[in-house]
């Protein structure tokens, strides 16, 4: 079991990728809320501080609070119908880079399982062949690695065309792979291997709500 949550969300400053007339682009770091949480102590989020800086900033969409990576905003109501109808009609190319647990083979395949709340073990998800959502991941490698101990772990590419909560995640723990650091889904040594969870948005291609061409921003992998 993971140990009690505590939220200690980090102190560093805005990291701002892209600024425009419609859209914000920004590196999300790990351990911060995207929106507000239930209550004052997870009230610190991404979208406060954006819209400290940034005013008229609206959510777009979301990342898991123990992952970083690139995560746009829109700055009018426009961009925002724009953005959300391409994350809805998976329009959107997002890639994430992740460490996993063990020697991941072969160099490249899919999962295509469908996800669904594990209501008894909130805010896990499971597999779930009769309720669940269709959810379908990509996967590259990109090169074998080891621990500092010697453990067999796998530099992998990620590529969700689904948006499902805890998708990279879940997929990984059913191929046996579970991501290092995974507070959540990895066994112990997978968990302790790693002092966060090692899955990062490393690009976000969508079509720019002013005129439709495609744009790819970048965040540079923390790990």
């Amino acid at each position: 079991m993971a140990d009690r949550f505590v939220y200690s969300p980090p102190g560093e400053p805005l990291d701002v990728l892209h600024h425009d007339a419609q859209i914000l682009v920004v590196n999300k770091p790990a351990g911060l809320l995207s929106v507000p949480g239930k209550g004052a102590h997870l009230s610190d989020c991404l979208l406060t501080r954006v819209q400290r800086a940034f005013p008229d900033a609206l959510l777009v969409h979301r990342l898991d609070l123990d992952t970083s990576g690139v995560m746009i905003f829109a700055l009018t109501r426009h961009a925002q119908r724009h953005l959300g109808l391409q994350f809805e009609k998976r329009q959107t190319r997002k890639i994430y880079v992740a460490r996993v647990w063990g020697r991941l083979e072969p160099a490249e395949g899919e999962v295509d399982l469908p996800l669904a709340v594990d209501w008894p073990n909130r805010p896990r998800q499971k597999v779930d062949h009769e309720r669940g959502r269709p959810a379908h991941t990509a996967w590259k490698v990109l090169r074998h690695e080891e621990t500092e101990d010697g453990s067999p772990v796998t530099r992998v590419r990620l590529m969700p065309t689904t948006g499902r909560s805890h998708q990279l995640r879940v997929h990984m723990k059913v191929l046996g792979h579970p991501i290092l650091g995974d507070p959540l889904y990895a066994g112990e040594a997978a968990r302790a291997a790693a002092d966060r969870l090692q899955l990062h948005a490393e690009s976000l291609r969508i079509r720019h709500p002013d005129g439709g061409r495609g744009v790819t921003f970048r965040a540079p992998v923390p790990f």
